[in-house]
């Protein structure tokens, strides 16, 4: 069932974009709705700006003081999902794009996605994790022609 949404959530966003320009044209008229259009674009453009670099700053600390920067980083990829719904002309792409620029929206919809995604790092967070972690390979330790024993060669010959 869950793959059969997203197909036609795809399929009728559009037609619903259309229906919401004829009714916004019919009640403001056509220039101001494609005015409305255009504003949204500039908008969006301008509040990524804005907020876009508040966010990777924000990031930038978390990482600095040795917390886990995945919230300000989610963050930061639903303002570029925001921008982007706002540039895109429609309606209701401007209203999910204008919601995803409030800050507890962000964080309501962190809270529900958080739990299926894993954040993995081959880094640490603080200068003296990061000095275990180095692996110092040799010529002989490393090399471009393919093992033949390897397992996973064997795998891909299957």
């Amino acid at each position: 069932m869950r793959s059969f949404v997203l197909p036609v959530f795809i399929f009728a966003l559009p037609l619903l974009e259309i229906a919401g320009f004829v009714v916004v044209g019919r009640q403001i008229g056509a220039l101001a709705t494609v005015g409305l259009v255009l504003v949204s674009a500039m908008a969006g453009l301008m509040l990524l700006r804005h907020q876009g670099l508040g966010v990777m700053g924000r990031a930038r600390a978390e990482i600095e003081v040795g917390r886990d920067p995945s919230r300000q980083i989610a963050h930061g990829v639903m303002i570029l999902l925001a921008a982007f719904l706002l540039i895109v002309p429609g309606f209701l792409t401007d209203i999910a794009g204008l919601l995803l620029f409030i800050p507890p929206v962000r964080d309501l919809a962190w809270n529900l996605v958080k739990r299926r995604i894993t954040v993995v790092s081959s880094f640490g967070f603080g200068a003296s994790r990061r000095e275990g972690r180095t692996i110092d390979l040799d010529a002989e330790d490393f090399s471009r022609h393919p093992n033949p024993e390897s397992p996973w060669r064997r795998l891909r010959d299957d």
